[in-house]
């Protein structure tokens, strides 16, 4: 998965387009035909996107980048098979978000809690905690590093029906529509269960709003 060369970015795509020009359904066909320079700009343009999506699901970065390289992997191995009926982004993320809820219910099997998710007890209910003063902190880039991970930790307390969705719209930023077609959803679902979970943060968080 390293990044494309200079001398990859010159090959020509279908003998008319760069690699880089190339949309994604383009490369998918391309990667079809054992393209591997395809397949790096793929990975180029949705590696960061990717880990950082599922690193927000399960707070914990070494799995999120071994998550993120499995999407990858089952989007080579399985290019034969792609359908451009939707965009290729909700393709990625609904891969990558099956992975990651099947992390989240094998961790929830082993009855095993995250180290990064102190909001949760053994049995993965939510649990108050008394929020740090902030007055000891005189600081402002301690006090801005500590709402980042409060933040990060208020997000992995989520239900995961609720994190799933919130983390797609808030974070990756994609549309009702992408995220009800990934998520296999009605877009009615999506919005309560963002709004839900807007609101489930808010209470997390009050002490830093």
């Amino acid at each position: 998965m390293a990044a494309v060369t200079h001398q990859a970015q010159a090959i020509e795509l279908g003998g008319s387009r760069s690699v880089e020009a190339a949309n994604d359904h383009e490369l998918l066909a391309a990667i079809r035909d054992g393209d591997e320079v395809a397949f790096q700009e793929l990975v180029r343009r949705y590696r960061n996107p990717i880990t950082n999506f599922v690193y927000r699901m399960l707070d914990d970065y070494d799995r999120s980048v071994e998550l993120a390289q499995e999407t990858f992997i089952r989007v080579y191995t399985s290019a034969s098979r792609y359908q451009a009926n939707y965009s290729f982004s909700t393709y990625i993320y609904r891969i990558a978000t099956n992975l990651a809820i099947s992390e989240l219910r094998r961790r929830k099997r082993r009855k095993t809690v995250s180290l990064f998710s102190p909001f949760t007890n053994d049995d993965g209910e939510a649990i108050e905690i008394d929020p740090p003063d902030l007055n000891m902190l005189q600081d402002e880039a301690l006090i801005a590093n500590e709402r980042r991970s409060a933040v990060a930790r208020a997000i992995t307390s989520l239900p995961q029906k609720y994190r799933a969705a919130i983390v797609l719209r808030d974070v990756e930023g994609l549309s009702y529509d992408q995220i009800a077609q990934t998520l296999n959803l009605s877009e009615g679902t999506v919005k309560s269960r963002i709004n839900r979970a807007r609101n489930l943060l808010k209470e997390k968080l009050s002490a830093y709003i």
